[in-house]
């Protein structure tokens, strides 16, 4: 299978089952709920009335003060008590298996390559780390809202890249399904797909 390389005549050659692999909703769906639950931080606390401070002493006689019968000031019923159902802090990551995840990948490029969201490009060069040499190569390639993806260190791209709040930039290794189910068009040099393809394969 092949690739066609943005403003070159030749195009790289990819592996059909990587690039070509067969969209399976089920799955990807999976797999970003999955990574979405994994970023939460899960570190939300309250406290129930055996946790808050004070409380120890009866408030009043059980009886004859005409008052409703009370054990602790820090009930809930209580201005300052605890909780009744108080939310304790918890992990909301979810089970993946490798081969899940990679499968759920490969669908992902599969299906960014059939809806002509995929660019390949030889090379993500911003020669200063000037937003508009950045815009300039983005309009030749039509991309407004999207994603680059190159290898390496590349701190012009960065820079370049910072002030466009619709355009992100990231390595190989920071690839995630939010990310590329998210973006309109994503942007990768051949180095990266080489990568990708080794990753994958």
């Amino acid at each position: 299978m092949k690739l066609e390389v943005h403003k070159q005549k030749t195009g790289i050659t990819v592996h059909k089952d990587l690039f070509g692999a067969e969209f399976n909703e089920p799955l990807v769906h999976q797999v970003v709920t999955a990574y979405l639950a994994g970023g939460r931080a899960g570190t939300h606390a309250q406290k129930t009335r055996s946790q808050v401070r004070g409380g120890g002493k009866k408030p009043w006689k059980q009886k004859g003060s005409g008052r409703a019968r009370a054990g602790t000031i820090r009930s809930p019923l209580w201005r300052g008590g605890g909780k009744t159902f108080a939310a304790v802090t918890q992990d909301y990551s979810q089970k993946l298996n490798k081969k899940m995840y990679r499968a759920a990948m490969r669908s992902i490029f599969g299906e960014l390559v059939r809806q002509e969201r995929l660019i390949v490009v030889k090379d993500l060069l911003v020669e200063q780390p000037k937003t508009k040499l950045l815009l300039k190569q983005l309009g030749e390639m039509g991309v407004n809202r999207g994603l680059l993806v190159s290898t390496g260190e590349n701190q012009n791209l960065m820079l370049a890249a910072r002030n466009l709040p619709l355009v992100d930039v990231c390595g190989v290794a920071e690839l995630n399904p939010v990310a590329l189910v998210g973006s309109d068009k994503v942007v990768m040099t051949v180095d990266a797909v080489k990568k990708v393809e080794e990753w994958l394969a």
